[in-house]
């Protein structure tokens, strides 16, 4: 919030779904700014130059035009928060245009590659919030080079809530009548989390599928049918026995009754309950 304040640019790094584009709106909506805010999907850009500057459209009225981008829009609003979600999926060409919008010394975005071309600058108060997966376990994700990284003057570090944070939220968010399920929810999340640490699966599950496997409970789906529907689908099952799919389905089938088990198919009458 200090820094949010104060106009600095912050990079929120962490896992997948831990969070971060969650914390970036918090931050707008304690700032009072949701009639000024930007959330810009990095890695959703097919023309960087399109998606940042605009382009030059025709109309038979009207001839020949240039139709700013929102984002051009954003940066010349005072005290505007631009989120760039998964900055780190960014194209290469995209992270060029903005390194002198974040440059504290520029703050200044050429509308072209021209030397005197239209230059926009970036408006008093303007804070962008970054949000990045660094690292090769994530698809799609490019490492950022130092240059991008250093106009980030405020860099934080997140994880998965704990513990007993995420069951808090379970039961905040979703019911309090959860609590032993909540329980079973969350040690499920961390043993796959732990399994990504180790390289063994791709991804950890996310806060955002803890909290749809909990709203599945209260609606009455049993703790397999929501892993079935939320979890299982997340993993690939290429390889059999030794696929994603079977590891993940080894870890719920610890927090299933014996009898719901058999009669879903998983183990057979003569095997005990792993």
């Amino acid at each position: 919030m200090r820094s949010a304040k104060r106009g600095k640019n912050i990079l929120l790094v962490g896992p997948t779904g831990c969070g971060k584009t969650l914390a970036a709106k918090c931050v707008i909506e304690a700032l009072g700014q949701q009639s000024n805010q930007l959330i810009f999907n990095c890695g959703s850009t097919q023309d960087p130059r399109t998606a940042i500057i605009g382009k030059t459209l025709f109309d038979k009225d009207v001839g020949t035009f240039f139709n700013q981008s929102p984002f051009v829009s954003a940066i010349s609003t005072p005290n505007c928060v631009i989120v760039l979600d998964e900055i780190s999926r960014g194209h290469p060409e995209f992270w060029n245009l903005i390194i002198p919008a974040l440059d504290e010394t520029q703050r200044t975005l050429r509308l072209d590659e021209k030397p005197d071309s239209p230059v926009v600058k970036v408006a008093d108060g303007v804070t962008f919030i970054a949000t990045a997966n660094i690292g090769s376990e994530y698809t799609a994700t490019r490492l950022m080079d130092r240059a991008l990284l250093g106009r980030f003057s405020v860099k934080i570090e997140m994880d998965y809530l704990t513990k007993d944070d995420e069951i808090g939220l379970i039961l905040e968010e979703v019911s309090q009548s959860l609590t032993d399920e909540a329980e079973a929810v969350v040690e499920i999340a961390n043993l796959i989390r732990d399994l990504a640490r180790q390289g063994k699966v791709h991804t950890g599950v996310s806060t955002r599928a803890v909290l749809e496997i909990a709203g599945l409970l209260v609606d009455n789906f049993s703790l397999l049918e929501a892993a079935q529907m939320v979890l299982f689908t997340d993993y690939p099952d290429d390889g059999g026995v030794e696929s994603e799919r079977t590891l993940i389905k080894q870890v719920v089938q610890k927090f299933i009754p014996t009898d719901e088990l058999i009669t879903a198919g998983l183990i057979s009458p003569t095997t005990s309950q792993p």
